[in-house]
């Protein structure tokens, strides 16, 4: 089949790869000119990263990512409040990485050898589901027509719009926004160590890169309209973290200087289907677990490849929507659930919260206890279809 994927980031690659693999005629398009550089860090692990194994690409992972050894909170003053021990909660660190999301998106699009039509600097305007086929109109001007339609273009998906309505209808904002920026010969440094401060209303994340690089995360409480120009973003961020002590008053001066300065929204996509017709939806312009879930790659590239497994195994686009959605509904549900209830570590709502967050880290260092509060959303409970192969392809 035909099948056009509107997105280059994690998720549509993925779909790609795999169903390049069962033999489909594959495009990309994405709406920016060139596929995307710098990104914050995202962590890597679970049924993900077993997907990444059966591609190929988790010597390359590696060679771009960092394993942190230790998620260290701390006080106001520097003082440590708790230390967390990544690889002791994981049973290992041979499953879990840490990876700038452009880095993860270049490789698995390199797994790809140009095996797919790749369209930059455009994206799909209309959508005409003719029964037989889909008739994409571009903003380029171009029209033509897909058997098969993904939208893989993320929490803002502009094909979600198109094909199942207005944002408003599925987005759940969780009321906190996030921000990622780097600066360059900042110190002090922590090699591979997360050095996180939170106070009322927020949390700061300082973590240490390759090339005296630095990355800042900022995640802080914000009820009202989301602004849209830079220059309100950071002012934003000053706001929330005015009286903030730490690194965060010299933090906050370099934000201007940064050259990418990332702002969202914390939410949710929560849908009650993802596919109408012969248009369906993967990662999180279908399923956004937000950021709070930290596991929004992963869980895009389990997506692709149930979705590009179901299609392998029959010729009814329909039967194979209807068994991608069947296997995925209830595990990401769970996910978004647990995610919700992680805004108090994020961006606490009070002292009472903040001494919960707290509290939490401290036992999380303890023999067992790490487990015990977070150890199973490191394992997804999931088990992943068998994909077959065409024989073309082979």
């Amino acid at each position: 089949m035909r099948v056009l994927i509107s997105g280059a980031g994690i998720a549509g690659p993925t779909l790609a790869y795999w169903l390049l693999r069962s033999g489909h005629e594959v495009t990309i398009v994405e709406h920016a000119p060139e596929l995307r550089k710098g990104g914050y860090l995202v962590d890597f692990w679970g049924a993900g990263f077993d997907v990444a194994e059966q591609m190929g690409i988790v010597p390359e992972l590696r060679r771009r990512g960092y394993v942190f050894t230790d998620a260290r909170a701390i006080d106001r003053t520097g003082r440590r409040l708790a230390s967390v021990k990544p690889a002791k909660i994981m049973k290992s660190g041979e499953h879990y990485l840490s990876i700038a999301r452009s880095d993860l998106s270049a490789v698995i699009y390199d797994s790809l050898e140009g095996g797919a039509e790749l369209i930059l600097g455009d994206s799909v305007m209309a959508l005409e589901d003719e029964g037989a086929s889909v008739r994409v109109a571009f903003e380029s001007g171009s029209t033509r027509e897909f058997d098969l339609v993904v939208g893989a273009d993320g929490l803002h998906s502009r094909v979600r719009r198109l094909a199942f309505g207005p944002d408003d209808r599925f987005e759940r904002y969780l009321g906190i926004v996030f921000a990622a920026f780097e600066a360059t010969g900042y110190r002090p440094r922590d090699e591979l160590v997360a050095m996180m401060y939170a106070d009322i209303g927020f949390q700061t994340l300082r973590l240490s890169l390759d090339d005296d690089n630095t990355l800042f995360l900022i995640s802080a409480l914000h009820d009202g309209a989301m602004p849209e120009d830079r220059r309100a973003q950071e002012e934003l961020l000053r706001t929330a973290l005015s009286n903030a002590g730490w690194e965060v008053p010299a933090i906050l001066e370099l934000m201007p200087k940064a050259r990418e300065f990332f702002f969202d929204s914390v939410s949710q996509i929560r849908m009650p289907s993802w596919s109408t017709g012969r248009v369906a939806l993967v990662g999180d312009a279908g399923a956004a677990p937000s950021f709070l879930a930290g596991q929004g790659s992963a869980l895009a590239m389990i997506g692709a490849y149930t979705l590009a497994a179901e299609l392998a195994r029959t010729d009814d686009h329909g039967e194979a929507f209807a068994r991608y959605e069947e296997r995925l509904l209830p595990f990401i549900r769970s996910k978004q659930d647990a995610a919700e209830g992680l805004g108090l570590a994020f961006a606490p709502k009070n002292r009472w919260q903040l001494f919960v967050r707290n509290t939490a880290m401290r036992m999380m260092g303890l023999p067992g206890a790490g487990d015990l509060i977070m150890g199973r959303s490191f394992r997804d409970a999931i088990e992943l279809p068998r994909f077959v192969e065409s024989p073309s392809v082979r």
